[in-house]
C-alpha cells in the first residue's frame, strides 16, 4: 500500500498542477536590407498582331524576369547537374536551374525602352516593407514572461 502511495505521489510530481500565462514579446530587426533587380525582355520576340501588343507583352515579360531575380536573392537558386559516360567517355552533360518563392512588398521602379528592341524593368524589395507585411499575417515572438498561478 505504500509502494502505491509514493508511486502516486511521484507521478502527480510530472504533471502540470499549476495554469501559467505566457506572455510573448515581438522581436525586430535591427537593420533591413534593400534588394534591386532590372529584368529584360525582347520587344520583337513576343507573341502579338501589333508592335503595341508586343511591347506590351515585353513590359510583362521583363516585369517578370524582374521578380525572378529578386527571388533567386532572396531565396537562392536550385542548381541540378547530371553528367553520363559511354566507353569511359563523357557522352551527356545537363545543367538544369530553378528558383520558386513568392515575392511580396516589391516595387517597380523604373520601365522603359532600351535600344530599338528592349524593354527594362528596375525594381526594389524594401525588407523594412516585407516586415510589416510579414507582422500583418504573422507576427515573430519569442517568449516574455511566464506566470505561473
Amino acid at each position: 500500500m505504500m509502494a502505491i502511495t509514493w508511486l502516486t505521489l511521484l507521478c502527480a510530481g510530472c504533471t502540470s498542477v499549476f495554469d501559467k500565462h505566457v506572455e510573448w514579446e515581438t522581436i525586430k530587426p535591427e537593420q533591413f536590407p534593400t534588394l534591386s533587380a532590372v529584368g529584360y525582355a525582347p520587344i520583337n520576340a513576343q507573341k502579338g498582331d501589333s508592335e503595341t501588343t508586343r511591347m506590351l507583352l515585353a513590359i510583362k515579360a521583363s516585369k517578370l524576369e524582374a521578380y525572378r531575380e529578386l527571388a533567386e536573392q532572396v531565396y537562392g537558386q536550385r542548381i541540378d547537374g547530371k553528367q553520363s559516360l559511354q566507353q569511359l567517355v563523357l557522352a551527356d552533360t545537363q545543367l538544369k536551374s530553378s528558383v520558386e518563392g513568392v515575392i511580396r512588398g516589391a516595387r517597380v521602379v523604373k520601365s522603359y525602352a532600351v535600344g530599338e528592341d528592349m524593354y527594362a524593368t528596375e525594381m526594389t524589395l524594401d525588407f523594412q516593407d516585407v516586415y510589416d507585411i510579414y507582422l500583418s499575417t504573422a507576427r515573430p515572438k519569442k517568449v516574455k514572461d511566464v506566470s505561473y498561478y
